[in-house]
């Protein structure tokens, strides 16, 4: 399974539709959205688990995902403002400083305003936890040293590539350069192009 199959799984669906409700958007808007942010948010997380104190550290942070949630999206998106902080502080960790890069940058790839996008990102980021967590234990993952493969697994998938190596292949490499770089955010619209817009 890799985050592709999270997004069209019924769970995707649930996470699609509770963003449309929520934030006024049509499902179009609502599925642009998700596609372009949860890219970015697991491709962050693979970026830090490269090193051994960065997988250390997100493997505790794993910890305190209950994959259950998949299980419950709507009650999940009924605790709004608690998820959203929660979710910033997640973010914060992921991206540092560059926050309001990855903000900017999936809102103009989406076209939805930053004023939305930014607590869409922030809502699905402990979302995005939980599923890894539920990874982890279905694939027994059971050292931080082997979250860097699966993340990699998990999104070297969509780019094509298939290494975690110096700097990583596929997804990972692209949010990477995303970061290093601060480009305009036309790296999103290849991250978006790797799921087949319909």
């Amino acid at each position: 399974m890799n985050i592709n199959d999270l997004l069209n799984s019924s769970a995707g669906q649930q996470i699609v539709s509770n963003i449309s409700q929520q934030f006024g958007l049509d499902q179009g808007q609502a599925v642009s959205a998700v596609q372009a942010a949860l890219p970015m948010i697991l491709g962050g997380l693979g970026r830090n688990a490269q090193d051994a104190q960065g997988a250390e550290s997100l493997n505790s942070a794993l910890s305190q995902h209950d994959p259950s949630v998949l299980d419950n999206i709507q009650g999940f998106f009924g605790n709004g403002a608690s998820v959203q902080s929660e979710g910033s502080k997640i973010l914060g960790h992921i991206f540092g400083d560059k926050v309001s890069t990855v903000e900017n940058g999936v809102a103009k790839s989406s076209g939805i305003s930053l004023d939305k996008i930014g607590p869409i990102i922030a809502m699905l980021a402990p979302l995005v936890m939980s599923y890894l967590n539920k990874q982890k234990q279905s694939n027994n993952v059971t050292q931080s040293g082997g979250l860097g493969d699966l993340i990699g697994g998990l999104a070297g998938s969509m780019g094509g590539g298939n290494t975690t190596q110096g700097g990583g292949g596929g997804l990972i490499g692209m949010v990477t350069g995303f970061l290093d770089k601060d480009k305009d955010g036309s790296v999103i619209d290849d991250i978006m192009g790797m799921f087949g817009k319909k």
